[in-house]
């Protein structure tokens, strides 16, 4: 027995972490990077505020520059870290929906999400600490976003790919308003059926659902019914001034009698099957209109196509002509290039699942680096110069981030409350930095 409810990946539990820094000196109470630390600790992971496991969280000595530059590069790095924080969840989404897989497969390296966090180390070999800080974000974000526009490109080709493919099965297991005509219509079925393809008549092939057949039957022979022009002299009651100038050209009006352009009698079906039916019926292709004089000058004579005109009016009625030239040798294209579609979209498949698993790492860890700059940067604006500060970070237990929060605002927030200067939003106001981080 089958069970064919939906089947849904476990849900990874959401790994939060809170990043908080403060000074070491607090105006003549000097704090040792030690006591800082447990101070840190003491404040929302100790047994009695069990909230948070607590990890050290080094911050490398970067290039300061003007107080002007870090307050600008303040507000840049927040919509950096926004940025990049996107792509990092677009290779997440990416990887999930191609592999099938949970995003807690993705590593950095060969180091899981967590341990990469918890362990974090500056990479001084691809981010130079002694560059200029907004050259040193600029590299990152440049980084990232170079990521960003090979996986648009990869998605793309691969939704391409996806989409020919569907494109193909639809052919090969539709009905005859949708599969490929070659695969169906046999040699035996051809030879029943008078094809012309000359300048003047053209056999097209219409398919009509089941339930439409007999109306389609009745009314083929009115379809365009005011395409083609049969007006003209009328030489049977006096043929005496038969080709004279006078009697054609552009005193006789083609178009003064309409008519569909389908060829009487040319209708038959071809094939059928359960859901439609394949007719054939002949149309005029084309009709030349007679070039004439106009005074001295002559007006060269016009071809008008009514192959288009016709398929409109098809359309227009919802008849579903089928392009089609038979072609015995295609009989088996279909489902060989079905086969190599397959083939090409799994390989593509492997490949953007590979891509994903690489690029998810140097993704995340340009995001990584620009937490470590925002917590070096806030510092110093909130606690001045020379840097010297400690940071920690936390690992949120689950459900207690605004546990942790209230616990840190007690502990290490100014004795009065007093958050002056709390900006837009006094809620996200705080005496230290902090920075949320859900990775």
């Amino acid at each position: 027995r089958h069970d064919n409810r939906l089947t849904t990946l476990p849900i990874a539990p959401i790994m939060s972490y809170v990043i908080a820094a403060i000074p070491n000196k607090e105006g003549n109470d000097g704090l040792s990077p030690e006591q800082a630390y447990r101070k840190l600790h003491n404040a929302g992971a100790c047994p009695s505020k069990p909230f948070a496991e607590m990890f050290k969280f080094e911050v490398p000595s970067l290039m300061v520059g003007t107080l002007d530059t870090l307050m600008q590069l303040s507000d840049d790095l927040v919509k950096t870290d926004a940025i990049v924080e996107s792509i990092v969840r677009k290779i997440e989404k990416t990887y999930v929906e191609i592999s099938r897989q949970s995003h807690t497969e993705l590593k950095i390296g060969e180091v899981p999400t967590a341990r990469y966090i918890q362990s974090f180390a500056w990479d001084y070999a691809k981010y130079p600490n002694r560059r200029p800080l907004k050259e040193l974000v600029s590299l990152i974000a440049g980084g990232a976003t170079a990521i960003d526009e090979e996986l648009k490109q990869l998605c793309q080709s691969f939704a391409d790919k996806q989409m020919a493919l569907q494109e193909a099965q639809r052919k090969k297991g539709g009905n005859l308003m949708t599969v490929d005509l070659n695969e169906v219509l046999t040699e035996e079925i051809m030879r029943k059926v008078q094809v012309y393809d000359t300048e003047y008549l053209k056999t097209v092939f219409i398919a009509i659902p089941k339930n439409a057949c007999e109306t389609f039957e009745t009314d083929v022979y009115n379809v365009g019914s005011n395409l083609v022009g049969y007006g003209g002299p009328d030489w049977s009651r006096d043929s005496r001034n038969l080709g004279q100038p006078i009697s054609f050209g552009s005193t006789v009006d083609r178009h003064l009698k309409r008519g569909s352009p389908v060829v009487p009698g040319s209708l038959s079906e071809v094939m059928e099957d359960g859901d439609s039916a394949l007719y054939a019926v002949t149309i005029l292709k084309s009709q030349y209109e007679a070039g004439y004089y106009e005074g001295e000058e002559f007006q060269p004579g016009t071809t008008i196509d009514f192959e288009e005109e016709f398929m409109k009016a098809c359309r227009d009625k919802r008849y579903m002509v089928r392009p089609f030239e038979y072609d015995p040798a295609q009989a088996g294209n279909s489902a060989l290039q079905l086969t190599q579609l397959k083939t090409e979209t799994d390989g593509m498949r492997s490949g953007l699942t590979r891509w994903s698993k690489t690029h998810y790492g140097e993704a995340f860890v340009a995001w990584m680096h620009i937490k470590v700059i925002r917590v070096f940067v806030e510092s110093i604006l909130r606690y001045g110069l020379p840097p010297d500060f400690t940071a920690v970070l936390y690992k949120v237990a689950n459900g207690q981030n605004a546990e942790l929060i209230e616990a840190l605002d007690l502990a290490l927030g100014n004795s009065d409350g007093d958050a002056a200067g709390a900006g837009e939003d006094d809620d996200e106001y705080h005496d230290f930095v902090l920075l949320k981080f859900d990775p």
